[in-house]
């Protein structure tokens, strides 16, 4: 069952037909149509909201982590929400809610409960997929974000606080936002809008007007109101697919722990360097891609295959698209010398 139901879009049409151009008197062109009114608008967004609830809310699961006690009897100690995506079964969620988990429960909108399996999770990403056994599932559609623009609808569904099949209305208040995932990487173009979340959403889809899925609830700022945040649709549709082939992300990495320090200036001006901060090396791994290759702690890394490098999340950013195993130019400060080493970096683990 595919849910992707679109709502007509409403427009004014100029119904006038002219005799001759220049020709037309008030008398006998048609009036303008009445504008809508507040209550026909209103009327117009809750059937919005409403079809959008009664098909993608069957998609909609609670997901409880625990550990399966004596006589198949499970305890949760965690909760939180997720959406089916394939009608075989395969679930969406976030990272931290299903990566630690001991035992997995699903729990379907008519009360259904299926033990599920991770398949795999990327805590860069904060997303995670899980799979329970089951077919012909009605699932929702993860659609390019790239296209949403700041103020128009958006519909969160969820289970915070254990409050199953709750939906929660908002705006899109910010795009292009960035957020640190558990394992300190930066996640970019998050989506900031107003839909109330609370503890136990995360996981759940954040929705556009036609029921199409914009992106995936994970964080609130508690002591803020109207400040929710979500992983884009857009993310997860690069993501989802390497979960299920390996059940991870494969990400380069050199090998190498850094803090974004300042240049001398005598030095920018010297070698002629548009920027004022690069990437000192702090500590390097042993055994890493950028020991190999010749680095040292104390060398300022101040680009990468020609893109410069102001800060960690620089080389976080484009080891996140390099491909693995292919070398790559670093260029160094060491001292007062300037050069670059080829470095091949390695699958992280």
């Amino acid at each position: 069952m595919r849910i992707d139901q679109s709502q007509p879009s409403l427009s004014w049409l100029n119904t006038a037909n002219d005799s001759a151009v220049g020709t037309a008197s008030a008398e006998t062109s048609p009036p303008c149509p009445e504008p809508p009114s507040d209550a026909e608008l209103l009327d117009a967004y809750s059937r919005a909201v409403t079809s959008v609830v009664d098909s993608i809310g069957p998609a909609v699961v609670s997901i409880h982590t625990g550990e399966e006690r004596r006589a198949s009897e499970f305890e949760p100690r965690g909760a939180g929400s997720g959406f089916v995506i394939t009608p075989d079964g395969y679930i969406l969620t976030n990272s931290h809610v299903a990566a630690s988990a001991r035992e997995i429960q699903v729990i379907f909108i008519d009360g259904q409960k299926r033990a599920a399996l991770l398949v795999g999770h990327d805590p860069s990403t904060d997303l995670a997929v899980l799979r329970v056994n089951a077919s012909g599932l009605p699932y929702a559609i993860l659609i390019d974000s790239a296209g949403l623009r700041v103020g128009q609808l958006v519909i969160a569904m969820g289970n915070p606080l254990g409050f199953q099949s709750t939906v929660s209305t908002g705006v899109l208040s910010s795009l292009g936002r960035a957020l640190r995932s558990q394992d300190g990487r930066l996640i970019e173009n998050i989506i900031q809008h107003t839909a109330p979340l609370n503890p136990g959403n995360s996981g759940g889809p954040l929705l556009d007007s036609r029921g199409r899925v914009i992106g995936i609830n994970t964080a609130i700022i508690a002591q803020a109101q109207g400040i929710g945040f979500s992983i884009p649709a857009s993310t997860a549709r690069s993501v989802v697919p390497q979960l299920l082939a390996k059940g991870r992300v494969e990400r380069g990495f050199l090998g190498v722990i850094g803090y974004r320090r300042q240049l001398d200036r005598r030095l920018v001006r010297f070698h002629q360097l548009n920027k004022e901060y690069g990437v000192e090396i702090v500590s390097l791994d042993p055994s890493g891609p950028a020991r190999k290759a010749g680095m040292q702690t104390g060398d300022i890394i101040v680009s990468i295959h020609g893109r410069e490098v102001t800060s960690p999340d620089d080389l976080f950013r484009f080891l996140s698209e390099w491909p693995v195993g292919r070398p790559v130019a670093v260029t160094l400060l060491r001292r007062k010398s300037k050069f670059d080493v080829e470095v091949e970096p390695a699958a992280a683990s």
